[in-house]
């Protein structure tokens, strides 16, 4: 690629970019949603995490697990467990990371 090409590449994505982060903020009425979307669109968050989050539990280098020794599967255990208990996120984690440390230091998991 040329100088020029990179250039308008560049250029050519940071419009975009632009326009698509900034396409909610350009009108001044606020856009028309079913309530459908709006009650979907609550839990975009949380499916969000999920996604993140659950494939680097059950999975290890691209494949499932295929063991009930990993230290994963039950510091989330424990960790989710804490929260229905208490409901505190500081305590969730500190649950889920102690008894992870306890696994992998202390079994070798």
């Amino acid at each position: 690629m040329n100088d020029w090409q990179t250039a308008l590449a560049i250029i050519g994505m940071g419009l975009i970019t632009v326009l698509t982060r900034g396409f909610f903020m350009i009108p001044k009425n606020e856009l028309p949603m079913p309530d459908w979307a709006k009650n979907g669109l609550r839990y975009a968050p949380l499916a969000a995490l999920a996604a993140v989050i659950v494939p680097e539990i059950v999975m290890t280098q691209g494949e499932l697990i295929n063991t009930w020794q990993d230290a994963r599967l039950y510091a989330t255990a424990a960790g989710t467990a804490y929260f229905f208990w208490k409901r505190g996120i500081l305590g969730t984690i500190v649950c889920g990371t102690a008894v992870m440390l306890a696994l992998r230091i202390g079994l070798g998991w």
